[in-house]
């Protein structure tokens, strides 16, 4: 089974409305090109707010279901496609997650990813306006393939990705804001990594450009899908808004599994000492 998709990368240091509106003139680009999964970078809807500490920021969170994922579930329905949508949520006054809202391609809500880990260093204040997930690790069944989502950060952390695939995902989406630095390098060796340790495709999409008022960091998109083996089927430029499409041959993961048996090989039960050598 192959599956057309893509991962839209974009800059977005404007007002919600006209990020929205941007995006969804890029969702109709990538329905042109056929694509039946689509995911959006991270808190797409805006700049990336947390390379700075100002409270008034929670102002742009939303509930879920919200105004934003009612517009992205109609465009899902128009365009018959699975949708990942990430957005800054609130679940109560003063309780905020950066989420990602999985939209099936009949316009249903088939549930959220909460961003699990949360950095805090200089120009990623991110603990000052999320709290970590309390989710898991979910994979949806969408009509298309079954969607599992970990991002930005969490991709430096093997053991989500690798219940991500325990769980049964076919395909893992990574929406992001990386800046240049020691990341770049990371960003084409971790997920990767990940796809190759776990047999299962990785879309990984990020911003572009600097977002002048935030920080100095240049957001360098490149964002690219690889297979179950860590080829790059498809990769996008550093500067510009761009719809990155690959065709995604699921059929590749069982070839693959069954060369590498890194399911088959593994020993859970080695591997108690992770949940004891806390620091």
């Amino acid at each position: 089974m192959i599956v057309r998709s893509a991962l839209i990368q974009a800059k977005a240091n404007m007002p919600k409305d006209e990020a929205i509106s941007k995006h969804i003139r890029l969702i109709d680009e990538a329905a042109k090109q056929g694509s039946k999964i689509t995911c959006l970078q991270e808190i797409f809807f805006g700049p990336y707010f947390a390379q700075q500490q100002d409270p008034k920021w929670y102002n742009t969170a939303e509930k879920i279901p919200g105004p934003t994922t009612e517009i992205m579930q109609e465009l899902a329905r128009k365009h018959q496609m699975v949708l990942i949508v990430p957005i800054y949520e609130v679940a109560m006054t003063g309780v905020y997650y950066n989420t990602a809202v999985v939209i099936d391609a009949d316009g249903k809500i088939l549930g959220i990813y909460r961003k699990n880990h949360i950095p805090q260093v200089k120009e990623f204040w991110e603990k000052f306006y999320f709290k970590p997930g309390n989710l898991g690790y979910p994979v949806f069944e969408t009509a298309y393939g079954k969607v599992g989502v970990y991002i930005c950060y969490d991709r430096h952390f093997p053991e989500g990705a690798r219940l991500l695939g325990l769980n049964g995902a076919e395909i893992v989406y990574n929406p992001s804001a990386t800046i240049e630095s020691l990341s770049k390098y990371l960003w084409f060796l971790e997920q990767r990594g990940h796809a190759v340790a776990n047999g299962y495709f990785v879309g990984a999409v990020n911003r572009v450009g600097v977002e002048e008022g935030f920080g100095a960091g240049k957001f360098f998109g490149s964002s690219y899908f690889c297979d179950p083996k860590g080829n790059i089927l498809a990769q996008g430029g550093d500067m510009d808004d761009e719809v990155v499409v690959a065709d995604l041959e699921l059929d590749m993961i069982k070839e693959t599994r069954d060369l590498w048996q890194f399911y088959r090989d593994r020993r859970p039960e080695t591997y108690s000492d992770l949940l004891k050598l806390l620091p």
